[in-house]
């Protein structure tokens, strides 16, 4: 099994619409993508209920394909690792540039904030100090343009599945959100479907406490920084 996820093609299964889930992949490209674009690429995991280590090595582009080394576990344990070597020559490379550093120290910082609490991340060995989402919202508000910006949060629903933070913006709307934990920069329709609510209930607000000032939803909306974790059953992804 462990080779079919990580070195076969053709081996996905997400793709009954009538189950109802919070995934994000759908295709099982992602970690193959990964094991062809690397020179090498090691699979290590662990099972506790078969008592099992299994590792795995991977090499010239997922064509060359070790045979997997398969252990009694000496202590029960549960984990999987995966090591790989980007080979940058099929990207035009020789090294990674400044811009590719920093959206995977990004990404990695994205895992820290939306994964479960007791989930520790760390980048180059240094654990991020970011135990949920609010603190990871923090790492934008705070110290912006040496001010602290306001923050107004909320957890709904029983099993948390929608995270919001508001906060303001410099006049132009922002947002930085996820479905399923995956990074959605473009926004869209769940990032709508709050900001639509929180628009038109301060359009309330104002038109009741002062009645001559006459205030847009585009107005507010503009002055609105939108933070959104959500899951979502069956996400429809334009990529």
């Amino acid at each position: 099994m462990p080779e079919l996820i990580f070195g076969q093609l053709l081996t996905s299964s997400n793709y009954d619409d009538k189950q109802q889930k919070v995934t994000g992949g759908r295709n099982g490209f992602g970690a193959k993508l990964a094991n062809i674009f690397s020179t090498e690429f090691i699979l290590e995991t662990a099972d506790s209920e078969s008592g099992k280590d299994y590792r795995q090595v991977f090499s010239k582009n997922m064509s060359v394909q070790g045979a997997p080394t398969i252990t009694a576990q000496t202590k029960a344990r549960d984990h999987t690792c995966v090591t790989f070597k980007p080979d940058l020559t099929k990207f035009g490379m020789d090294s990674l540039d400044a811009d590719t550093v920093s959206l995977m120290a990004k990404r990695v910082y994205d895992l820290a904030g939306v994964t479960d609490k007791r989930v520790k991340v760390k980048l180059n060995g240094k654990l991020i100090v970011c135990k949920d989402f609010s603190s990871y919202c923090d790492l934008y508000l705070k110290n912006v343009e040496h001010r602290e910006l306001p923050k107004i949060e909320e957890v709904k629903n029983r099993s948390e599945r929608w995270e919001v933070v508001c906060s303001l913006s410099d006049g132009q709307f922002n947002q930085v959100s996820f479905v399923n934990a995956i990074c959605t920069t473009k926004g869209g329709t769940h990032v709508e479907y709050i900001a639509n609510q929180i628009v038109s209930e301060i359009v309330k607000a104002v038109a009741k406490k002062n009645k001559k000032v006459a205030v847009k939803p585009h107005q507010v909306k503009a002055n609105l920084w939108l933070f959104i974790n959500c899951l979502v059953e069956n996400p429809a992804f334009d990529s």
